[in-house]
């Protein structure tokens, strides 16, 4: 049976043409506006309240709308937002470095190995200086200079110091700030807030996005909600790798049943493999830690000359040290992209000269920088990360040198939308991580939470106000025939799931399902590997059907039986990740297809048959996915072969 068909292609008919430099400019005057009058009527549903959801929810309730906010988190501050840690990029250029919001753009087409849009991406730089003002009024404690202006370092895949920062704490600072900016609106009575409430389906009406269903976690009551649109803010779906930094409840659940109710998904087998991880220690663990890309700036990466040198780190000379990533790469070092720096790591051990107990690591060593700079220093940059460490670890980073490997961590995959981030499902708009739009192929460090904070507080406050120009709409309720089918349709796979009572754990289905991701669709993909990748996943999702037990009932609190809805969702997309990577015959960013690489290993593009984005159609399951293309122009920053030496 074929894997997929191809459809017709589809285009971004909401972005301007002309100079690059005033598209959104002109965007935001073309657009539709709705009146103060206007928009107390209208309701706009808000799911998650991570950075672009928490901001978007209160800087539309700020406008005017009345918002209903949804997460499965007992507040919304737990979103996972809360645990990115080294920074938040802008092209402010107060190092006078050279940084530009052009160079910001060009260092996210390129980051993104030219798979990205190119207006998208330089609206994204352009906002990126407003997102910092924004962040100071709200109090956010970034670090400052001596003299009292904000401090920024370096991140990978850049040669300037644009990300500004928290110590190692800056997406829990941005996160408070969008949570009172939030508050304060719940407060008002603005925004009606529903935490551990999950959405488990989308209400369409006439094409259009008009609700969602969702359970209580804590009672089991199921109830439809009703808005003139939808904007899915819920984040991405690492967490198919069971293993990953991702929280635990981080699932695909939201963007997967709107996916199957009409929403295309894009690029689904881009993930990003963070190069600076904790390593696994053993099969007891559930997710991995993150270790901030931050300290890749000051901390060195090496491994040992010598395969199987088990000698303390403190004992092996300088001489028979690899300095690998300075080696290859001597232009950027230790700053090369993500892509490039877990790659690396991983061929290095997969040579015989990894670290640790697993031979599954690498050094990240601050020797030279304790001396140079001194332990105080270090301390007021990266105190609290190093304190996680040893936590963790039971190494103290000041002494020995960190060891790190590669981590699923990132989803530049998502819900495909246009430029004004609507989804191709009328009045379903979806931000943040949750959409694909801005990183292409791979993400550069301190985007994601720039992402977040452009498209909530700046985007799509303007651009929803175009859609909902068209209303009013007519009233919908739970009697409408949408909205029953869609109801049904949940509490039959609740009844399903319950009813199977069989032999194995939702846990043990999703260890077992990461375990071939990871094997297979990992940081190196192969023909072969997807196929087989592609049958064991059939296979075991035929078993799951059968074997999961989910023990308890609907009617309370349950959290296997919302672990084994994410999981049910976790296996479709787990095929639709293979089969878009299998199709994908070159490799770029975080896609790596062993087939396809240059003489010195790097990632080879092919441009000619595919500079495009994979827009996926859902079908009957069983049924093979249907293919959209949409193509890549690249006016301002003509793809090359991406070089960091």
């Amino acid at each position: 049976m074929d894997l997929f068909t191809e459809g017709d292609p589809i285009a971004d008919t909401r972005a301007p043409d002309g100079p690059i430099e005033t598209r959104w400019e002109r965007r935001r005057f073309e657009a539709k506006l709705v009146n103060p009058a206007n928009r107390r009527k209208m309701t706009v549903i808000v799911v998650g309240t991570g950075l672009a959801g928490g901001s978007a929810a209160a800087t539309l309730a700020e406008q005017g709308y009345r918002v209903k906010s949804y997460c499965y988190q007992d507040s919304p501050r737990r979103a996972h937002s809360i645990a990115a840690q080294g920074g938040i990029n802008a092209a402010k250029n107060y190092r006078n470095d050279g940084d530009s919001v052009h160079r910001l753009f060009y260092d996210t087409v390129k980051g993104g190995d030219f798979r990205s849009r190119e207006s998208n991406v330089h609206r994204l730089a352009e906002v990126s200086v407003n997102i910092i003002d924004q962040c100071v009024a709200q109090g956010v404690p970034f670090a400052r200079e001596y003299g009292g202006l904000l401090d920024t370092r370096s991140f990978g895949g850049a040669q300037v110091q644009r990300t500004f920062y928290a110590r190692g704490q800056t997406g829990q600072q941005l996160l408070l700030g969008a949570y009172q900016a939030l508050e304060r609106q719940i407060g008002l009575g603005n925004v009606e807030m529903n935490s551990r409430h999950e959405m488990l389906e989308l209400i369409v009406v006439d094409g259009k996005a008009r609700g969602i269903v969702v359970r209580d976690m804590v009672t089991g009551e199921i109830t439809s909600e009703f808005a003139d649109a939808v904007v899915l803010a819920s984040g991405g779906y690492g967490n198919v790798f069971y293993l990953s930094t991702n929280a635990k409840g981080c699932n695909v659940t939201a963007t997967w049943r709107a996916h199957r109710k009409g929403a295309y998904f894009a690029n689904p087998c881009y993930t990003q493999i963070h190069p600076t991880c904790i390593p696994v220690s053993g099969d007891h663990q559930s997710k991995l830690t993150l270790m901030s890309e931050s300290l890749r700036n000051d901390g060195r990466v090496w491994v040992p000359k010598a395969r199987g040198d088990d000698r303390d780190p403190r004992e092996i000379p300088e001489d028979e040290r690899d300095y690998y990533l300075e080696r290859i790469y001597p232009s950027f070092g230790n700053l090369v992209p993500r892509d490039i720096a877990s790659r690396a790591a991983k061929n290095v051990c997969d040579e015989g000269r990894g670290v640790g107990p697993t031979k599954l690591g690498v050094y990240l060593d601050f020797a030279d920088a304790i001396d140079r700079l001194g332990r105080k220093a270090i301390e007021a940059k990266y105190g609290n990360l190093f304190e996680m460490y040893e936590r963790i670890t039971g190494e103290d980073p000041y002494e020995v040198p960190m060891r790190i490997y590669p981590a699923v961590h990132y989803t530049m995959g998502g819900l495909w939308v246009d430029y004004d981030l609507q989804s191709t499902i009328p009045g379903l708009f979806v931000i943040g991580e949750a959409n694909f739009s801005d990183h292409g192929a791979n993400r550069l460090g301190a985007s994601a939470l720039m992402q977040g904070l452009a498209d909530g507080y700046f985007v799509l406050p303007n651009t929803v106000a175009n859609y909902l120009a068209a209303g009013p709409f007519e009233k919908v309720d739970a009697t409408h025939p949408a909205a029953v089918e869609a109801r049904r349709d949940v509490e039959d796979r609740i009844q399903r799931l319950l009813a199977i009572d069989g032999d194995r754990t939702v846990d043990s289905f999703h260890r077992e399902l990461g375990q071939i991701m990871w094997e297979h669709c990992g940081m190196e993909r192969s023909e072969a590997g997807l196929r087989k990748a592609i049958d064991e996943i059939r296979a075991l999702r035929d078993q799951f059907w059968q074997r999961v037990r989910v023990p308890g009932n609907g009617e309370g609190l349950n959290q296997s039986l919302e672990k084994a809805g994410r999981v049910a969702d976790f296996f479709e997309l787990a095929e639709l990740m293979c089969i878009d990577a299998l199709h994908r015959e070159e490799s770029c960013g975080g896609h790596f297809r062993a087939e396809h690489q240059t003489p010195e290993g790097e990632a080879q593009r092919d441009d000619e048959r595919f500079a495009y984005v994979a827009a996926w159609e859902f079908t009957a399951t069983g049924e093979p996915s249907v293919l959209h293309k949409e193509d890549l122009n690249f006016e301002y920053v003509h793809p090359t072969q991406r070089s960091y030496k």
